[in-house]
C-alpha cells in the first residue's frame, strides 16, 4: 500500500487556534491555477472622486463633510453596527431564546486621501502611518471602560462587501469579546498552560524552519499560508517577537509591519493581475484590563479568488453542512504566492 502523502491523498488538518478541522483533497486537482485565466481590464480610478463619500472635502451620506485631510483620516461610522449609548438589558425565555444588549463603537479609517490607491500601491511610509493609526485607535477606544475588544479589519473589493473603493478599513469595538478572537484566546491560553510556551511563537518557529508555507518575511514578521488554511490563498502575518498587541511594537517593528503588508498585498494583486479582494483582520489581546500572557499578535487575510479573477471559492454544500474543504494545498498556494514579484504591475 502506498505511503500517506500530504500532497497526494485526502486528509484532515487541525487548526490549533480554533480547534476545528479542514478536509484537504489534493488529488482533485494537481495544478488548480491552470485553465481559463480571465483578465478583466485593470480598473482605473481618479485620485479624487467628487461622488465618493470618503474623499477629502466631500459630504458623507450622513450629512457630515470630511475635512481636507492630507494623510490618514478617522471618523465615527455614520451607519454604525454598534452604538455606545445602547441601554443595557437582556431578554431570555428559558435556555432557547436569549438576547443581550451590546454596546460598542464603530469607526472608519481612511488610509489615504488618494482615491485611486490600494494598500498594495501605497509606499511603506504611507502604510506605516496606517499602522500608527491602528495602534492609536486600539489604545484610545480600548481605554473606554465598556470596550473589551477592538477589532480592526478591512474589506477590499465588491465581492467582499466593500461598497466604496477608496482605500479604507474599519474598526468595530465590542463590550464583549467576539466569537473568533474569543476562541483563539482560549486556545492560546490552554496551549500555554499545557506546554508552557506560546502557540504562535512555536508555530512561527516551525514554519521558519520548514519554509514550505512561507510567502515572505523580514526581521520582525513572517507571512505564510497556514497549514490549516481554509481559503485558497489565505495567509497569516505573525510577529516574530512575542507581543500581545500593536501597542508593543517598536518603531522598527511598525516599519517592518508596513513593509510586509505591502509585499504581501502586491503579491495578491500579481496573482491574477487584478486588484485582489480580501478580508483582512488584526487579532490581538482584549482591552478588558486583564493580563493576557498567551496572546500573540497576528493578522489574517481571507481572499476568495481560486483560479482566476472570476473563479471564486464559496462555502456551499458539504462545507456549510459538514466541514470546510479545499483542493489546493497550503504548500502549493504558498509556492505560487512566493514566486510572484514584489513590485506592482505597470
Amino acid at each position: 500500500m502506498a505511503e500517506f502523502d500530504l500532497s497526494e491523498h485526502p486528509h484532515r488538518r487541525f487548526n490549533p487556534l480554533t480547534k476545528q478541522w479542514i478536509l484537504v483533497s489534493p488529488h482533485r486537482t494537481r495544478r488548480p491555477w491552470q485553465g481559463q485565466q480571465e483578465k478583466p481590464p485593470r480598473e482605473s480610478r481618479p485620485s479624487y472622486d467628487s461622488t465618493c463619500y470618503l474623499c477629502p472635502g466631500n459630504e458623507r451620506a450622513g450629512g457630515v463633510r470630511n475635512p481636507p485631510y492630507t494623510s490618514t483620516f478617522v471618523f465615527d461610522n455614520d451607519f454604525a453596527a454598534l452604538l455606545p449609548d445602547t441601554p443595557q438589558g437582556e431578554r431570555k425565555e428559558g435556555d432557547l431564546l436569549i438576547a443581550q444588549a451590546e454596546r460598542g463603537i464603530c469607526r472608519v479609517v481612511c488610509y489615504s486621501p488618494d482615491h485611486s490607491l490600494t494598500m498594495a500601491e501605497m509606499d511603506p511610509p504611507a502604510i506605516r502611518r496606517v499602522v500608527d493609526v491602528w495602534a492609536e485607535q486600539y489604545k484610545e477606544i480600548g481605554a473606554r471602560s465598556f470596550i473589551n475588544y477592538v477589532q480592526i479589519f478591512e474589506n477590499k473589493g465588491e465581492i467582499m462587501g466593500c461598497s466604496n473603493p477608496h482605500p479604507h478599513g474599519q474598526i468595530w469595538s465590542n463590550e464583549t469579546v467576539p466569537q473568533e478572537p474569543y476562541i483563539e484566546g482560549q486556545a492560546q491560553a490552554e496551549y500555554r498552560a499545557r506546554k508552557g510556551s506560546c502557540l504562535l511563537c512555536d508555530y512561527a518557529a516551525l514554519e521558519t524552519r520548514q519554509r514550505v508555507r512561507m510567502v515572505c518575511d523580514n526581521g520582525h514578521f513572517i507571512a505564510l499560508v497556514p497549514f490549516w488554511a481554509v481559503w485558497p490563498f489565505e495567509t497569516m502575518i505573525l510577529s516574530r517577537r512575542h507581543i500581545a498587541s500593536l501597542l508593543e511594537l517598536s518603531d522598527e517593528e511598525r516599519d517592518a509591519l508596513a513593509d510586509i503588508l505591502r509585499r504581501l498585498t502586491v503579491r495578491y494583486d500579481r496573482l491574477f493581475e487584478v486588484s485582489f479582494p480580501y478580508t483582512m483582520g488584526i487579532h490581538q489581546q482584549p482591552t478588558d484590563g486583564r493580563n493576557h500572557p498567551a496572546w500573540h499578535l497576528h493578522l489574517h487575510f481571507y481572499p476568495p479568488l481560486l483560479r482566476s479573477a472570476t473563479v471564486k471559492k464559496f462555502m456551499v454544500g458539504y462545507e456549510m453542512l459538514a466541514n470546510p474543504q479545499r483542493d489546493l494545498t497550503p504548500e502549493a498556494a504558498a509556492e505560487r504566492l512566493r514566486s510572484l514579484p514584489e513590485t506592482p504591475a505597470p
